[in-house]
């Protein structure tokens, strides 16, 4: 199905064309919000909140983008939303836990049981959101600079630095690091927030 006839069908209402633009897209949209958040369940909680906007708002879709880039664009606020207010949930907890006494902080994790492909999604998650959304759109579903510009609305002088800036935090996060120094050093950092 063409992309103005699915548009066409998604505001009749038209069950093929919604799931037609459903199964076009929703590995891609999965994938990117499992690799900002690193948790499947999340990841199909952001993805089915994806869809439900984007069906929501399609008579705004201006066509000045491509809809992928559109969708993308709705995925990426959904998915930073729905992170800050999970940051703030879990801040308030993790508080709660530490002032409830000896054991609170045993309980937060730790890097031991770590193996090279966590490690360093740990360093990737690690990364201020906005470095990590480049570097996971970039590196990670291939798009190019562009098309991140549109996706972010910023201008892709802005993607190309913060996808450096991304790149050279995770050199220095994981080069020539043991994992028993990373352990060591994630420690530190949660002890210091």
């Amino acid at each position: 199905m063409r992309q103005h006839q699915m548009i066409r069908g998604i505001l009749k209402g038209d069950p093929a064309a919604e799931r037609a633009f459903f199964e076009s897209h929703v590995d891609r949209i999965f994938r990117l919000a499992y690799r900002m958040t690193g948790d499947e369940t999340m990841a199909e909680d952001f993805t089915q909140e994806t869809f439900i906007r984007a069906y929501g708002a399609m008579d705004r879709f201006e066509g000045r983008s491509a809809l992928s880039t559109w969708l993308h664009a709705i995925a990426v606020t959904v998915v930073i939303n729905g992170l800050r207010k999970i940051t703030r949930i879990r801040s308030r907890e993790i508080d709660l836990e530490l002032l409830g006494g000896a054991g609170g902080a045993a309980r937060l994790g730790t890097f031991r049981d770590l193996d090279l492909k966590r490690w360093i999604h740990a360093a990737i998650d690690e990364l201020p959101d906005d470095l990590r959304l480049v570097f996971v759109l970039h590196d990670i579903e291939g798009f190019r600079h562009r098309e991140i510009a549109e996706i972010l609305d910023v201008p892709a002088g802005t993607t190309k630095s913060r996808l450096s800036r991304a790149r050279r935090r995770l050199r220095e996060a994981l080069g020539g690091l043991r994992p028993d120094e990373a352990e060591r050093r994630g420690h530190e950092r949660r002890e210091t927030r």
